[in-house]
């Protein structure tokens, strides 16, 4: 009767856990960055659709029988809708199918929903599975699709801006600014997918006043002359208040003739006057991309990459809403930014070089070929990009946004050492935080953060150090299993000694 009591008495606690886990979701983030954790923007997301009172629902596309790996996926992304729910106060509801007849799959590809072809392992034999991972996002009438939901930190973004995309009733304006040799949106591609998600992206000239309906402008590596009308509307665009991000190259680094000019827009000397000068000079650091170098090896030519400093690799950055999360970007012929202006003005540093640094002056030749030293990098952190704030000839502050690089942020730029996908989050974050949009900067960047090796212990002489972490990270979780083994035996041999002292008294 006893036993039945207590089988009785743990399925209750069972049954109630059960009931409490519907209503109370709960988990531990032990990550470094919270990846885990629901953002503050995702949860200001969620309040503005509680407070609406128009609800969402999200339907996930998931096949049966999926490989562990692709189990954990949809796992996760089963908490997260929980977790959507939970704080929406039930404005968020969700439900999972998984399309296995003919009619199903054919639902799920009318609505966009399309299968995978993933390669699995069963019975050491490899083959290939055709899977659903995706899901609809439906808001009144109002529908969006996330085709693949991505694992990771990924997954609340995608989900968070498909809803807040559904819920923004006017997309406030943005524009490019064209005239002036600057790239077209065709090649800001990444950037104008990214930015038409919230906002119209249109693009603007300066030949007459900029429309009021844009509350921020970018200008995006211009290469001809800006004349005095264009630079009187940017001037009269300030005066209102209006924001601007230049992304400006101040050198142009030509890598078919190993050469490095500076260029002239008059851009530069406008920027000065507003109090923040971009050298028209190269910075160079030890840390940095690679070109394609082909050599001749009998009848063959072999490309290999070379190291060149003129590509600087960014990973010093400001704690600050349009750089949190960034781990690291390439600057390609980047030049320095100084602030050169009086108190009126406020500038704030965003990005630097690393510690091992240096400038060359134009024009120069590039030595693809040279030997580099610690010599040839004597500064440290030098300064590649902030914003300056203040009133520009009116009454309402305004803020422009100043990077000494122009390319970062052009799709197809692996000429000139490549792209990350960084350089797309900085141009995009930098757009979002003028436009006072900044609910989804902190989620774009929410990323499990990589920790590389650094440069000293990749050097040659520091062959030693690397083996000794090899080791390290080999024989150290076996060290540990072993002493924890012996600790128990120890602890269960003592136990039955003192048991058998008890005994023989």
């Amino acid at each position: 009767m006893k036993n039945i009591t207590s089988i009785l008495l743990i399925a209750g606690i069972l049954v109630l856990l059960n009931l409490l886990s519907n209503q109370f979701f709960f988990r531990l983030d032990l990550s470094e960055n919270q990846v885990y954790t629901l953002s503050k923007a995702t949860r200001n997301i969620l309040k503005s659709v509680r407070d609406a009172g128009t609800p969402v629902t999200v339907t996930a596309y998931f096949s049966k029988n999926l490989p562990p790996v692709l189990t954990e996926n949809e796992r996760d992304f089963r908490n997260m809708l929980v977790e959507f729910a939970n704080r929406s106060k039930g404005y968020v509801d969700f439900q999972f199918v998984s399309p296995e007849t003919d009619e199903e799959k054919q639902e799920a590809a009318q609505k966009q929903i399309q299968p995978l072809m993933v390669n699995i392992r069963e019975k050491d034999q490899s083959k290939q599975q055709q899977v659903f991972m995706g899901a609809t996002v439906q808001m009144g009438e109002e529908s969006d699709v996330i085709p693949v939901v991505q694992p990771g930190p990924g997954m609340e973004y995608a989900l968070a801006t498909s809803i807040k995309k559904l819920s923004v009733k006017e997309k406030p304006s943005i524009a490019f600014v064209q005239g002036q040799g600057e790239p077209a949106l065709q090649e800001l591609s990444q950037a104008y997918k990214a930015l038409s998600i919230l906002y119209q992206v249109e693009t603007v000239t300066l030949d007459e006043a900029v429309p009021d309906r844009f509350k921020t402008i970018a200008i995006v590596a211009p290469a001809d002359t800006f004349t005095d009308v264009h630079l009187a509307q940017l001037d009269q665009f300030l005066a209102r208040g209006g924001n601007l991000l230049v992304a400006y190259n101040a050198v142009n680094g030509d890598l078919n003739n190993a050469v490095g000019v500076p260029v002239t827009t008059r851009l530069e000397s406008w920027l000065t006057g507003k109090g923040v000068t971009v050298s028209p000079s190269f910075i160079i650091d030890s840390q940095c991309g690679s070109v394609s170098v082909q050599q001749r090896n009998g009848f063959f030519t072999i490309n290999t990459p070379v190291q060149f400093p003129y590509l600087p690799l960014v990973s010093n950055f400001a704690d600050h809403p349009i750089t949190g999360g960034l781990e690291q970007m390439i600057f390609p012929f980047a030049s320095p930014v100084q602030f050169s202006g009086d108190s009126s003005k406020t500038f704030t540093p965003l990005i630097w070089s690393s510690t091992q640094a240096g400038i060359v002056n134009t024009p120069v030749n590039f030595d693809i070929n040279k030997k580099w030293t610690t010599q040839d990098f004597p500064l440290s952190n030098v300064v590649m990009g902030g914003i300056l704030q203040g009133n520009f000839g009116g009454t309402a502050p305004a803020r422009i946004v100043i990077y000494g690089d122009g390319d970062f942020g052009v799709s197809g730029q692996q000429a000139r050492g490549g792209e990350t996908p960084d350089n797309i989050n900085l141009l995009v974050n930098s757009i979002d935080w003028l436009s006072d949009d900044t609910g989804l900067i902190d989620l774009r960047t929410k990323e499990v953060a990589s920790r590389p090796l650094k440069a000293e212990i990749m050097s040659d002489d520091a062959a030693g150090k690397r083996t000794f972490i090899k080791l390290a990270n080999l024989l150290a979780p076996i060290t540990l299993v072993i002493l924890i083994g012996l600790f128990f035996s120890q602890r269960q041999r003592t136990i039955r000694l003192r048991r058998a002292a008890e005994r023989l008294d």
